[in-house]
């Protein structure tokens, strides 16, 4: 059965047009799609699998990566149980529970039937079905351990059609600038699709052997696709260091440090530097290491930031940066008369309702999307005509989406100048020790890149 737009319902068509606009053109400054021309044709059973790096924030990302079709994802269980609400919108948009015993309860493991006939039976048709193997989401960029529950459900679909059709897994990844917040910038990177057809004899007598080799190469694959930092350990120092030398870093590579996909290249071979130099000479990494943690230690201290250090305007220009957003505050606060209602209803819900900061985005965009951004252009739309006239209301709503990205543009601006400020009221010797420091861990990472930064 091939799923095109005339199979696909009108009114999810329209329901995902309206949630891609708010994802792609409000939540997010830039998003990409990279290597979308390896998806398999429409009508080919296809299994994607990802990386899980951001709750709903990665299922909703392949969802409108993917047009021609309406997918089924397969995600953790737990996040139905947020509201009857929220259980509701998640399955309008092609979401299945998945029960984890640890999470979940050993009872509840008998309800993954359910969910995985349906979505064997979708996926044989030709259906397309999203997994996360990882089976919980990651708060960090590196790969966790798989469940070999995505091969169990590729191999027993195509038992299902008598192993007559050829079943495709296609590796992906989901990769952020930044995870919390709006205005960043989000990537979907695909791979390329494994045949599961070579694997369905070695499956009838040994299906466990099938399962881990077909694993191996889609695990294989996601890992070279994503920034994947497996030392966990100094996770938070080589954060720190890909997001200060690493700027340089891209740009020595020939790459634009302000683009996603060219700095996911960047940080992964800087990344695969630090490693190599690791093995060869460990003292001098802890050295790094420690040089950077140093330098975090004092920015954190200081209440700046990195590119205060790299490179900070003037006290007079900055003192003039303030002042051009202090004639712009009537402004801002226009624009939060609708963005402060759509962002602090939603962080407020959050913060009562989760623990999980991972969840903020999920949060976020869930009751923005659903609730609080129709609500806010419907009062807007009202007030709008009651005060002045029809017009004047349409186009005050046509314009809410340039008044929330202002409103936080500004408050981001508003941040980066008082940091500005800060670092310039600093006393001649800490500015001085602050540079040092910065040279002398640029010069040992310089050692280990070969780079002359």
């Amino acid at each position: 059965m091939r799923e095109n737009n005339t199979q696909i319902p009108f009114v999810y068509r329209v329901f995902k047009s309206y949630l891609r606009f708010l994802h792609n053109k409000i939540y997010y400054k830039k998003t990409y799609s990279i290597n979308s021309e390896n998806i398999p044709a429409d009508g080919t059973p296809l299994l994607i699998v990802s990386n899980h790096q951001n709750c709903l924030n990665d299922p909703l990302g392949i969802l409108f990566t993917i047009n021609d079709r309406k997918i089924n994802f397969i995600t953790r269980a737990d996040v139905f149980a947020i509201s009857p609400l929220a259980n509701k919108f998640f399955r309008s948009i092609g979401l299945l529970p998945a029960f984890r015993m640890n999470v979940d309860g050993e009872e509840s493991l008998g309800k993954n039937d359910e969910t995985f006939k349906m979505s064997e039976a979708a996926l044989i048709e030709g259906n397309t079905v999203v997994m996360f193997p990882e089976a919980g989401h990651q708060d960090k960029h590196w790969l966790g351990n798989f469940s070999f529950g995505y091969t169990k459900l590729a191999f027993e679909a195509a038992e299902m059609g008598g192993f007559e059709k050829e079943v495709f897994i296609l590796p992906s990844c989901n990769h952020y600038s930044h995870y919390f917040g709006i205005r960043n910038q989000f990537m979907v990177k695909f791979g390329t699709p494994i045949s599961l057809q070579p694997y369905y004899e070695l499956y009838k007598t040994k299906p466990r052997t099938a399962q881990r080799e077909v694993n191996k190469l889609v695990r294989e694959q996601i890992s070279n696709l994503m920034l994947n930092i497996t030392d966990v350990d100094n996770y938070e120092t080589i954060d720190f260091i890909r997001n200060s030398y690493g700027v340089e870093y891209a740009r020595i590579e020939h790459h634009n440090p302000n683009v996603l996909p060219e700095r996911l290249l960047s940080d992964q071979k800087l990344y695969a530097d630090l490693e190599t130099a690791k093995l060869e000479n460990e003292p001098q990494v802890t050295e790094v290491y420690s040089l950077a943690n140093e330098l975090k230690s004092a920015i954190e201290k200081y209440r700046i930031s990195f590119a205060n250090i790299q490179r900070t305007p003037s006290q007079l220009v900055s003192i003039l940066q303030m002042l051009g957003l202090l004639l712009l505050l009537p402004l801002w606060i226009t624009s939060m008369l609708s963005a402060g209602p759509i962002y602090g209803v939603a962080m407020a819900i959050f913060k009562k309702n989760s623990k999980d900061r991972m969840f903020e985005g999920t949060f976020l965009y869930a009751l923005s999307a659903l609730f609080m951004f129709p609500l806010v252009c419907l009062v807007t739309l009202i007030t709008g005509w009651c005060t002045v006239n029809l017009w004047y209301g349409i186009a005050y709503v046509l314009i809410t989406p340039l008044l929330i990205i202002f409103a936080w543009n500004w408050k981001e601006a508003f941040k980066r100048v008082v940091k500005n400020l800060r670092y310039n009221s600093l006393q001649c010797n800490v500015k001085k020790n602050l540079q040092e420091l910065k040279s002398k861990l640029f010069a040992q990472l310089n050692k280990i890149t070969n780079k002359n930064i």
